[in-house]
């Protein structure tokens, strides 16, 4: 029992630093957010909305100038600040925003974030039997090659997420009538956007995956679809 501990204890801790992180995440959102209101956007959401069923999809502006959409570990969907001025900069659509908005939707409704949890959790326990492990062979680099194993399995993890909500937007905004144009379009915008330089670093080290890909995997789905 006493050899599996230090593994224990990283589970524990993985456990433990996620609520930490959650708490502090929805802090920070509840202190420099407040809700969306444009009626353009609204009308987009309300298309969204009516085909999941519900009355209507609320969308809080983060006041942070990076690019980004996010969804909070509580469910709630969030565009920055910097993101809402490219679209009334006429940068993006209201379109292309309401695809960032469902992927969003798509992270809240495959339970990315408590799934993220069990992960996150897993991952600190096997870079501690790991660092165990390899460092009775490579004392030096052993707690090295530890931790960029147990990154390279993080980026994977997120990238398989990505892909799902990309998936889930797809049929949404197809069911609300809105199409998977602005999807494919904001993707071949996105580098520009964030001032990404993603076709620099090899794929398998990033945690979202390479833009072309995206694409290239909305359109199979798009001439599945077609066939069926």
């Amino acid at each position: 029992m006493l050899r599996f501990m230090p593994i224990l204890l990283a589970v524990l801790y993985g456990l433990v630093m996620y609520r930490i992180s959650v708490w502090r995440t929805n802090r920070e959102l509840d202190q420099r957010s407040t809700e969306l209101a444009d009626p353009r956007l609204k009308r987009l959401t309300d298309r969204l909305a009516a085909a999941l069923n519900i009355a209507r999809i609320p969308v809080h502006i983060y006041e942070v100038d990076p690019v980004n959409g996010l969804a909070a570990p509580d469910g709630r969907i969030f565009i920055t600040r910097g993101f809402y001025r490219k679209y009334q900069n006429g940068e993006v659509s209201a379109e292309e925003l309401a695809s960032v908005i469902a992927h969003e939707l798509g992270h809240v409704a495959l339970g990315h974030a408590r799934k993220r949890m069990v992960d996150f959790s897993g991952q600190n326990a096997l870079r501690t039997a790991l660092m165990l492990i390899l460092g009775r062979y490579v004392p030096f680099i052993g707690p090295w090659i530890a931790g960029a194993l147990t990154s390279l399995l993080a980026a994977r993890l997120s990238r398989g997420d990505e892909y799902e909500a990309d998936e889930y937007a797809a049929a949404l905004l197809t069911k609300a009538g809105i199409g998977l144009a602005p999807q494919k379009s904001l993707f071949a915008k996105l580098e520009e956007l964030t001032q990404a330089r993603a076709g620099m670093a090899p794929a398998w080290l990033m945690s979202h995956p390479k833009t072309d890909e995206r694409i290239a995997a909305l359109e199979r789905l798009e001439a599945k679809w077609s066939r069926g």
